[in-house]
């Protein structure tokens, strides 16, 4: 993504993936090695499971609150967050308004079970064909989401 004014028409543009109750997403770029740009909208009360990064993470709160973990930091509209390699968590929404929060994912995401096994992987691939198909369902034609 080349610039502000490229970002502000992806984000009226892109159609919103619902992942999960509660849970959207609007993914705005693939990086073509590995990772993706995406905004989250989750519904008060939501919880992300645990999960891994396989790269670094870059969150920006633009709307509600996010809390890192059981007891964690309680992160709020224009808070940034860096999430390292290797990082597993698990974060849930706090208050009565959803939260909106801007990622940079530069690597995948494995969602855990209790023992740490690997249920599900999410990747700039896999995001990218979700996207695709929601386009597909609502009639929107896909735009090239290829970081260059």
């Amino acid at each position: 993504m080349s610039d502000l004014k490229e970002l502000s028409s992806r984000l009226i543009s892109t159609p919103w993936n619902p992942v999960s109750p509660g849970v959207s997403s609007q993914l705005l770029g693939v990086f073509k090695d590995k990772g993706w740009i995406s905004v989250l909208r989750l519904e008060p009360g939501s919880v992300v499971p645990l999960h891994r990064h396989t790269g670094e993470v870059h969150g920006f709160v633009l709307a509600g609150h996010r809390r890192l973990g059981p007891g964690g930091a309680l992160v709020g509209p224009g808070e940034y967050t860096f999430e390292p390699e290797g990082n597993v968590d698990t974060w849930s929404v706090e208050g009565d308004v959803p939260l909106v929060s801007l990622f940079v994912v530069r690597g995948d995401v494995e969602y855990l079970d209790d023992s740490r096994a690997v249920l599900r992987r999410e990747t700039g691939q896999s995001k990218l064909e979700a996207y695709q198909r929601v386009c597909i369902e609502k009639g929107v034609v896909p735009a090239d989401l290829m970081q260059r």
